[in-house]
């Protein structure tokens, strides 16, 4: 089931599992893996840029151990495997690294926030609605459409946590919309170019073997051939009709032949 599942959403839910797990259990002291700017960016020492990674994969404890890695992995896989925009290998990732880049430094940098997955979550919970604006879903106890999701979501952290931790988790909301005009809203509908793509080597990384099949909300999708393979050519000794070529060479060697029944 886990290899099964979608390679960056699964990835990085099993990861926030692996971390936080230990980390709320009291194994690993937190401070050596939240966001602090002073421990990144220095000269004194080693810069620490495990602390990249670390605080988009760090839940919160109790509840949160249990809560963000559902939301992470539920939001991300389907955008991962039924959003259109995401249709190219590698879009889904570069999307992640764009909006973890601005939450970084809107959240991180500006604001002061040492725990940066809410943001990340909510931006995933943006963009899913973005996709599906109209589906109806529940939060908690309540039943409305997808489009407002991301707001429920800033409330409920505004009333059950602090203002100042709801507007830290706003920043995801800023960062997917970023993403959402710099590749949809301005090329579409202002005319402008699109200045975010998935760079060849990225694509390279997530492209599936020939015939692997995966899921997709218009149905059943099956990998071709990688760019890079060279098509065989028609009698070049690979294929099941190999076997049938003459002494001159393939089928092209053999005349035009006559039609069956005939004299």
């Amino acid at each position: 089931m886990f290899w099964a599942a979608p390679p960056v959403s699964r990835t990085i839910t099993a990861a926030a599992v692996l971390l936080s797990v230990p980390t709320w259990m009291g194994i690993i002291d937190p401070y050596y893996v939240v966001f602090l700017t002073y421990k990144i960016f220095t000269f004194r020492a080693l810069p620490q840029l495990w602390r990249f990674v670390t605080t988009f994969i760090l839940t919160g404890p109790k509840l949160g151990l249990l809560m963000d890695p559902y939301f992470l992995y539920t939001y991300g896989s389907q955008l991962e495997t039924q959003a259109a925009r995401f249709s190219q290998p590698g879009d889904f990732f570069v999307y992640l690294m764009f909006v973890a880049f601005v939450i970084m430094l809107l959240g991180g940098v500006y604001l002061g926030g040492v725990m940066l997955l809410s943001p990340l979550t909510l931006a995933l919970a943006y963009t899913y609605a973005q996709e599906n604006p109209n589906r109806q879903l529940s939060y908690f106890i309540i039943t409305f459409s997808a489009k407002w999701l991301p707001y429920a979501m800033l409330a409920m952290t505004f009333v059950m946590d602090s203002p100042q931790s709801a507007l830290l988790q706003a920043t995801g909301l800023v960062a997917a919309h970023a993403y959402d005009f710099l590749t949809k809203i301005w090329p579409e509908q202002g005319g402008g170019r699109k200045y975010i793509s998935t760079p060849q080597f990225v694509q390279r990384w997530f492209v599936q073997p020939a015939g692997m099949a995966q899921q997709r909300s218009f149905g059943t999708a099956f990998a071709g051939r990688p760019q890079n393979v060279p098509q065989q050519q028609p009698g070049s000794g690979g294929g099941w009709a190999s076997g049938f070529s003459g002494r001159g060479g393939g089928w092209t060697s053999q005349g035009p032949g006559r039609r069956l029944g005939g004299d």
